[in-house]
């Protein structure tokens, strides 16, 4: 849809994310709201790019982020957002001369045919095939050996020895993609939500483990591809428990792979020499809402 000034927001909805142009000039009175002042989805995802000759701003996402939400009928599925106006008052004034605002948006995608906004890249499954193969995503979470070449053969460790992790997902047809850990828990038995509890990894990628005293834990870079993901935790047992087991429960993730890591798609590790936390991959500060504990929980 072409912005015009009695349309002033334009939706692209294309294969894997949605693009929102918003023109600065909302209400077409000529006078622009601040580019701060919008925002995309629950999540108040900032926009990615501002145009000043053409007055506009513009977010890009993916379909499953910024808080948007998934609904599925008989014959689509719709990917559902908002895009977000709250006026902010100017200077120190306790007063503000607009009216918040909230633009409902909607993707709507056929379950059986072939979905695009453009040529389809060739590394693309027909889209009816890639439904099929969401069903046959195959994830799996081993315990590997001191070179990382093969599956440990022994599940048992002394304190001391570190745990090396690989995570690993596989598909068939499906869009090439990138695997992330959101979070890892320890518990002294299986039910994940029990108590004593330890947090290994959380806040979608924060491996806050290696904060704590004189551990190395951390993402193992490079990935050996991207649908594989490693990491590296020191043995611990649980305070005054006489067991001898600890079970690990991770919830692993996948955004496509052409995508770059962001807030929401990301593995971060604290580098204790400069007391940052640091990406494995990606740039800028993505991991920095790892240190405020106010990370954007994944879509």
């Amino acid at each position: 849809q072409a912005l015009l000034p009695l349309h002033p927001v334009a939706v692209r909805c294309r294969e894997a994310q949605l693009e929102v142009t918003v023109l600065r000039d909302l209400f077409g009175t000529g006078r622009p709201v601040r580019a701060a002042e919008l925002s995309l989805g629950p999540a108040s995802c900032p926009p990615v790019a501002q145009n000043p000759a053409r007055g506009s701003v513009t977010f890009v996402a993916a379909l499953h982020e910024c808080g948007s939400t998934l609904r599925v009928t008989p014959d689509s599925l719709i990917y559902s957002t908002i895009l977000s106006y709250t006026p902010t008052p100017s200077g120190h004034l306790p007063i503000v001369r607009a009216t918040p605002a909230v633009v409902p948006i909607e993707c709507h995608y056929p379950r059986k045919s072939n979905v695009s906004g453009g040529a389809v890249q060739p590394t693309w499954a027909p889209f009816g095939s890639t439904l099929a193969a969401e069903e046959r995503l195959r994830f799996s979470l081993r315990l590997m050996s001191e070179d990382w070449s093969a599956e440990r053969l022994s599940s048992g460790f002394q304190l001391g020895e570190i745990l090396r992790f690989q995570a690993d997902v596989t598909s068939e047809g499906h869009v090439p993609l990138r695997l992330f850990v959101d979070d890892c828990v320890a518990t002294a038995n299986p039910d994940r939500n029990s108590s004593p509890r330890y947090a290994l990894i959380e806040l979608g990628g924060c491996l806050v483990d290696g904060r704590t005293g004189d551990t190395t834990s951390a993402f193992v870079a490079p990935r050996p591809r991207p649908e594989s993901l490693r990491f590296v935790v020191d043995a611990f047992k649980f305070s005054g428990d006489n067991g001898n087991l600890v079970y690990i429960t991770c919830h692993l993730r996948v955004s496509p792979a052409a995508q770059a890591p962001n807030p929401w798609n990301k593995a971060c590790s604290f580098d204790k020499a400069s007391g940052l936390w640091a990406p494995l991959e990606g740039t800028g500060d993505i991991c920095s809402c790892c240190e405020t504990g106010s990370c954007p929980l994944p879509g």
